[in-house]
Formats: C-alpha cells, sequence, structure tokens
C-alpha cells in the first residue's frame, strides 16, 4: 500500500531522511519510530505530500507522491503531531468546513460529519465550542477531520502526544477500530509500549536512516537469535538440569535456585521438544517463563541516541 524507495531529502546540504526504502503492507499497522530528530516527521510529510523529496521515489496504493499529489491527497488522511484549531467555532462546524474543502455538497457533508462523530465519539460534542475542548477530545476532532474523505491510509504523527492515560487508552482503541475497518495506518509514537500492541510491523530510524524494518518478531530473532526459557520445579532441579543440560536442542543450562535456565535457538518446536523431554522424566515441572524483549529492549539495543 505504501512503498518508499531510497527516499531522500536534505536541508543546505544535510540530509534529514537518508536513502530511505520501506513498504506498509495493506491492511498494515506500521510504527515509525526514532528519537527526536531522526526524520520520522520529514518522512511522514514526504508521504502526505506537504514535502517534496530531494531525491527517490514513494507511492501510496500506486500512485506517486512526486508526480501526482492531488491523487495521494485523497488516499491519504494526515493527522500532524501539532496542529491548529479554530477556537471560535464548535465541533460541527469545524468538520463542516473541512468536508466543504473536499467538494462534498452540504445534505453530503451533514451525513460524512455525522459519521465520523459517531466513529470517533464526537457526537455529544456537537454544539461545543472548540476552544472548551480536552485535549484529547481536540486529538479526537483533528483525527475526525483527518477521515473526513475516507481516505484508505492514515498516517498519525504523535496522535497520543499529551494526553493523559485515559485519552490515550482511549485513542489507541480507536485506532485499532480503524485498522479493524481495513484501513492502512502508519504511526509514531515515543510510547513505544502502546505501539507493540497495535503494530504489525515497525522500522526504526535514526539520523535519517532506517536501521531495522519488519515484523516485530522477526527483528527481536535477528537482534536475538538465541532464546532463553526457565524451567521451574518443584524439586529435583539438580536432575532435571543434568537432563535438559544433555539434550542437542540446548546450547547452555544452568541452575537458577529451583529453577533451570536454558538457552537455545529460537524455534517455538525446541519448546516443546524441551517440555515433552521433561514430561518423559516425570519431573516435578510447575512453571515456564519464556524471556520475551519489548520493543523498548529492540529500540535501545537498536540505535545510539545520536541526533542528526
Amino acid at each position: 500500500m505504501i512503498e518508499v524507495l531510497n527516499l531522500l531529502k536534505t536541508y543546505d546540504g544535510v540530509p534529514a531522511v537518508n536513502e530511505l526504502s520501506f513498504t506498509i503492507e495493506r491492511g498494515g499497522v506500521f510504527g515509525f519510530i526514532g528519537p527526536n530528530g531522526a526524520g520520522k516527521t520529514t518522512t511522514m510529510r514526504i508521504l502526505a505530500t506537504l514535502l517534496d523529496p530531494t531525491d527517490g521515489e514513494a507511492y501510496v496504493d500506486g500512485v506517486s507522491v512526486v508526480d501526482e499529489p492531488e491523487k495521494v491527497r485523497l488516499l491519504v488522511g494526515y493527522m500532524p503531531d501539532y496542529y491548529g484549531v479554530y477556537d471560535g467555532i464548535r465541533v460541527w462546524e469545524y468538520l463542516d468546513f473541512f468536508a466543504a474543502s473536499y467538494d462534498f455538497n452540504r445534505h453530503e457533508r451533514r451525513q460524512v460529519i455525522g459519521d465520523v462523530m459517531e466513529l470517533t465519539d464526537l457526537t455529544p460534542l456537537r454544539e461545543k465550542l472548540v476552544a472548551t475542548l480536552s485535549k484529547g477530545m481536540k486529538q479526537r476532532l483533528c483525527l475526525a477531520k483527518t477521515l473526513i474523505h475516507d481516505p484508505k491510509v492514515l498516517i498519525l504523527d504523535e496522535p497520543a502526544a499529551g494526553l493523559d492515560p485515559r485519552a490515550r487508552i482511549e485513542l489507541r482503541v480507536l485506532i485499532k477500530e480503524l485498522a479493524g475497518m481495513g484501513k492502512t495506518i502508519m504511526i509514531s509514537s515515543h510510547i513505544l509500549t502502546e505501539l507493540s500492541d497495535l503494530c504489525d510491523s515497525v522500522g526504526i530510524i535514526e539520523r535519517g536512516q532506517l536501521l531495522a524494518n519488519g515484523k516485530i518478531k522477526d527483528i527481536e530473532r535477528q537482534m536475538h537469535p538465541v532464546q532463553v526459557v526457565t524451567f521451574q520445579f518443584h524439586d529435583r532441579a539438580d536432575e532435571a538440569l543434568a537432563t535438559l543440560k544433555a539434550h542437542p536442542h540446548a546450547l547452555s543450562a544452568r541452575l537458577d535456585d529451583s529453577s533451570v535456565v536454558v538457552e537455545f535457538d529460537q524455534s517455538p518446536e525446541k519448546i516443546y521438544e524441551l517440555v515433552k523431554l521433561v514430561v518423559q522424566k516425570d519431573l516435578p515441572l510447575i512453571g515456564l517463563r519464556e524471556e520475551r524483549r519489548n520493543l523498548e529492549d529492540l529500540f535501545m539495543k537498536i540505535t545510539q541516541g545520536e541526533l542528526a
């Protein structure tokens, strides 16, 4: 759905985005991760046709952002990290303004505004002045505006920035709902635990360069090819250690109180074989814990904390 090929953007000869290449599958949720100044917003603005690249190409649903920006704008809904609202108007008037910009007639505008307000739970606030809305409700309003023309692709730049925990949870639920409707979503955030819950795949960028890209599990496997599983026993831990250590799948095994910590090449089948061996030996297994590294761990391992 989104294809980026050798994308380059320079300012005074300094690259903000340096030869980026990645794809986002139709209907996927792609997390775009990087420190401040890494090039996330620049990339998103290019995809939204708000910036021209210095070189390279990008396509949305096969349409070039460089050659056919007007067509791309009908396909994309862009929610920037900072946006303006018109304080002197009401919620429905704000949405009506943007609906009119997409050439909806009065009857169509009434219908589409009702639909997006219902989707974003803004219907009870229809007559409220925008100036009186909370930060979370303003975020919802901006997202509703982004959905006015029913875009196939959503590009959301730090949509949860500055929200309280409840508003973040509600926004996350809404984004999941939009993904369930088949929208292709590209989202950046500094709250990595939320991205890991939302995203099918991620791209990690630093100093304008893409350091890792793909499914979270695949990146984890590349960065940590050795899997660690802890087997907890009621007793006979020494016997369990000798048994597991002798298994050909085990790269290493060590005792940790009443548990045995086993390292092996990542594969679900290998865990099964080890558990099967323990059961066959009638060892008193009472717990099994697989060591999992989260998105924050991967981010810290892959990036260096450098700014462009």
